[in-house]
């Protein structure tokens, strides 16, 4: 198959590049540069620049563009990139895919769409949340529009936190488990759903292959955590302690609205439509992930 990929520079999408070009695959990627190699391609989402003709005859156009939500502190400035980032670049290519006859768009999303689920199970089938990155998420998958109404198939990953061996979220926070400073954030009852990358890159390949997925699908593991039992997991995997409790308006005062949007509250979701395909993971729960991210 010839895929062509955007945001191919991140975490996700540089093991994707590599895992799909293990496989066999033709990858193009669209680079917001001066190309410097054969395989990549200028665009420019701002100004809606995109050539046609690099996807035309493409099986399918992978999108993991936005600017990372845990990168920065929140300010107005801020929550607007995270904002721009995402939803000028899908609806860019997704009118480019529709007009070039893309029959496949795989966008990102994320499991934030759904808002505070509290303790309460959510799959593909359940309404959006409230708070900025649900409406983030409900407007990022809302853009792919023209590439829907045009009759491509259309997928959003909605994408819970990725373990990683490097990079991510665990790559800020093995240091502090390191040197045993590891601990549970606020209550630690708040629920996080979680993927090894391994299965992360295994499922975009799977949902690309699979003629009867679309629309939204949860990228995430079957077994959503507290954030007590992922501290006490991570604190075993690495062999460290991980004693300490942070008040959550200490974590509010350090990170600030961040805090409350996806630290202190999280999503208890699942993967209905992968379960439903057929799809297996090789890391279903969390000690797996975490050994697997871990020993590396």
């Amino acid at each position: 198959m010839r895929i062509v990929v955007a945001g191919s520079s991140g975490m996700i999408g540089q093991a994707l590049v590599a895992s799909l070009r293990t496989g066999g695959h033709d990858v193009t990627r669209l680079v917001r540069r001066r190309p410097s190699r054969a395989d990549e391609f200028e665009w420019d989402p701002q100004h809606g620049v995109v050539d046609a003709e690099v996807l035309r005859g493409a099986d399918a156009v992978v999108n993991l563009c936005g600017a990372g939500i845990g990168d920065k502190r929140w300010s107005g400035a801020y929550k607007q990139a995270i904002r721009d980032s995402r939803l000028t670049a899908t609806d860019v290519l997704a009118r480019a895919v529709a007009d070039a006859a893309v029959p496949v768009l795989v966008n990102g999303s994320a499991i934030g769409y759904y808002g505070d689920t509290g303790d309460r199970v959510v799959d593909e089938s359940a309404p959006s949340g409230s708070g900025f990155l649900a409406a983030v998420c409900r407007d990022w998958e809302a853009a792919t529009a023209p590439a829907r109404a045009a009759g491509v198939r259309t997928m959003s990953l909605r994408t819970a936190t990725v373990l990683a061996p490097t990079g991510g979220m665990l790559g800020k926070l093995r240091p502090l488990y390191s040197f045993g400073l590891g601990g549970r954030l606020g209550s630690g009852r708040q629920y996080m759903s979680w993927i090894s990358l391994a299965d992360e890159i295994a499922a975009i390949e799977f949902v690309i292959a699979r003629d009867d997925l679309h629309g939204p699908v949860n990228l995430c593991a079957p077994e959503p955590v507290t954030n007590k039992r992922f501290n006490s997991a991570l604190g075993g995997a690495l062999h460290r302690p991980a004693p300490w409790v942070v008040p959550g308006f200490a974590v509010s005062a350090l990170i600030g609205e961040f805090a409350q949007e996806a630290v202190l509250s999280g999503q208890r979701a699942i993967p209905t439509a992968l379960d439903g395909a057929g799809f297996t993971f090789r890391h279903s729960t969390i000690d797996e992930a975490l050994a697997y991210a871990c020993a590396r």
